[in-house]
Parts: structure tokens; C-alpha cells; sequence
């Protein structure tokens, strides 16, 4: 799209290896913006990259290691200039009842979703105050209404929440500009891991229609793509999620309501124990850590 506004501009991806990160790069890439690839899983980093078109850099980083972010932000700055865009996607998930969870993994969990996110601010903020740029950070239907089994997410998500929104009020007068995207259910490893665990299953099965349909991740990339193009204040995929951020506060009592009658009986059916951290990037991550 030679009109975008994105063209020949430097754009970070956190989380790029896979999933919805991915999909935005190759959203982007087709909007002739130079591209920064940033992931934990070296490996899948680099094969989404070399299929992209255009200048793409892919970067193995751990975001929350705050000297390698930073190092990380240096390269950027030099090998495609300083970013005019910024996309905190890097996230990882663990599903169980949070009585049996690791206290490791749950904090891992928040380490990267929200701690990740606000270093992936730091270090790049400079940049995004000289090109008065746009911080675009990935929230959830999880920040809206918290849901059981998912307490370390959903903690993190509402945490990015917050953050972005106070990042905001403090950058505004320097023209650099904050959005949220809220994320209902994508079609990604993540999810797909999370779908052999009945109980996981099941619980997404209780949430109204529109709530349990899972999305594709090229269909929400465009959407986040014209979001960045547009520097969004708040993006909501799909569109609904307005609605639920309306009526927010009545959120946990449907959801009390429906779980006390359904997690009793999927504790009788089979042990809920913690799943791990979900999906290919998950698994990548935990290998990651192990080795590092």
C-alpha cells in the first residue's frame, strides 16, 4: 500500500514469531514498513522474517532481560532508524486452578505480559518521543472480565491495561500516542493448546456466542494494522468488545454465577491440573529460560 502512512517507517513487533504478532508483520510488511522482529524463539523469529518482503530485522530477545531489551533498542535504532511505531504483543499463558499453580510458571506469566510490556516501553520511548511516534499495546478480553483458571493472564492483562492508560496521560503532550487493542479469542497455538484441555473447553463453551467464537489472526492483523495506521486510542477485536468494556462491572457476577455450577462438576470429572505454559511460543519460552 504505497499510501500508507507506514511506508518506509520503522515499526517494533514484540512477540513476532508467531500467531498474531506474525500476522501484523506480514500486515505491515505489505505497507512497505521497516520492520523490527522481536521474540524469545530465535528459530521461528528468523523463518517469519525471511518470508516477509521489504527491510525486516529479526531480533531474539528475552523482553523481559532489561539490558538486552535495551541493547536490543540500540540495533534497532541503528540498522532501520528510530522506531515511529511500537507494538507490545509478546505474551505466554498457563490455564488451572491457581491453589495448584507453579509459583515459577504464574509469575513468569506476568513477567512477560506486563513487566515485558512496560520494559518494551522503556526502551524504546526515546525513540518514540523523537519521532512522535505510537505505542500500541495488546490487551484482552481478559483486561474487561477476569475468568477462572486464567488468574496469572488475566492479572497481567488488566496490569497492561492500567499501564497503557497511565503511559498515556504521561506522554501526551510530548505527541506521542498510546492505544490499547482488546483481543477476543484468536485462532493461534496458543488457543489451540489450551482447546485439549476439556475443562478449558467446556468453560469457553458456557461464554455467550459472540464471546466463544474464535477469530482468525490475519483478520485481526489488518484490523491492528489500520489501528497503528491510525494511531487508535483503543481498538476493539471484534467489534463488540465495546460493549463489554460499557458493561464491565457486570462481568465477574455472570461469571461467578455460571462457574460455581460448572467447576465443581469439572473437578469431579478429572483433576484440573496447571497445563504449563501454552502453545508453541510457551513452550519455546520455557526451553529458553531453562537454557539461559
Amino acid at each position: 500500500m504505497d499510501n500508507s502512512p507506514l511506508k518506509d517507517r520503522t515499526v517494533v513487533i514484540t512477540g513476532a514469531a508467531r500467531g498474531v504478532g506474525a500476522a501484523l508483520a506480514a500486515a505491515l510488511a505489505g505497507r512497505g514498513a521497516r520492520l523490527a522482529l522481536l521474540d524469545h524463539d530465535g528459530a521461528a523469529l528468523r523463518a517469519t522474517a525471511a518470508a516477509l518482503p521489504g527491510t525486516t530485522l529479526a531480533l531474539p530477545v528475552d523482553v523481559t532481560d532489561d539490558e538486552a531489551l535495551l541493547d536490543t533498542a540500540e540495533t534497532v535504532r541503528g540498522r532501520l532508524g528510530p522506531p515511529s511505531a511500537v507494538v507490545a504483543n509478546a505474551g505466554v499463558a498457563e490455564a488451572g486452578l491457581f491453589a495448584r499453580s507453579d509459583a515459577a510458571t504464574w509469575r513468569r506469566v506476568v513477567e512477560v505480559n506486563l513487566v515485558g510490556s512496560a520494559q518494551t516501553a522503556r526502551a524504546f520511548l526515546p525513540d518514540l518521543t523523537r519521532t512522535a511516534g505510537y505505542h500500541l499495546q495488546i490487551a484482552s478480553l481478559a483486561s474487561l472480565g477476569a475468568a477462572p483458571l486464567m488468574s496469572a493472564y488475566c492479572a497481567s492483562k488488566s496490569g497492561v491495561e492500567a499501564f497503557a492508560h497511565a503511559l498515556r496521560a504521561e506522554v501526551a503532550h510530548r505527541d506521542v500516542a498510546v492505544g490499547i487493542a482488546y483481543l477476543s479469542w484468536i485462532d493461534t497455538d496458543m488457543i489451540r493448546d489450551g482447546d485439549r484441555y476439556a475443562a478449558l473447553r467446556e468453560l469457553r463453551a458456557t461464554m455467550p456466542f459472540p464471546a466463544r467464537r474464535v477469530h482468525p489472526a490475519e483478520a485481526v492483523a489488518a484490523r491492528l494494522a489500520r489501528a497503528v495506521e491510525q494511531r487508535r486510542t483503543a481498538v476493539y477485536i471484534p467489534s463488540w468488545l465495546r460493549l463489554a468494556q460499557v458493561g464491565r462491572a457486570a462481568i465477574p457476577p455472570l461469571v461467578l454465577r455460571a462457574t460455581r455450577r460448572t467447576l465443581p462438576r469439572l473437578e469431579a470429572e478429572e483433576p484440573l491440573r496447571p497445563t504449563g505454559l501454552l502453545g508453541a511460543g510457551g513452550h519455546a519460552d520455557r526451553a529458553a529460560t531453562l537454557a539461559e
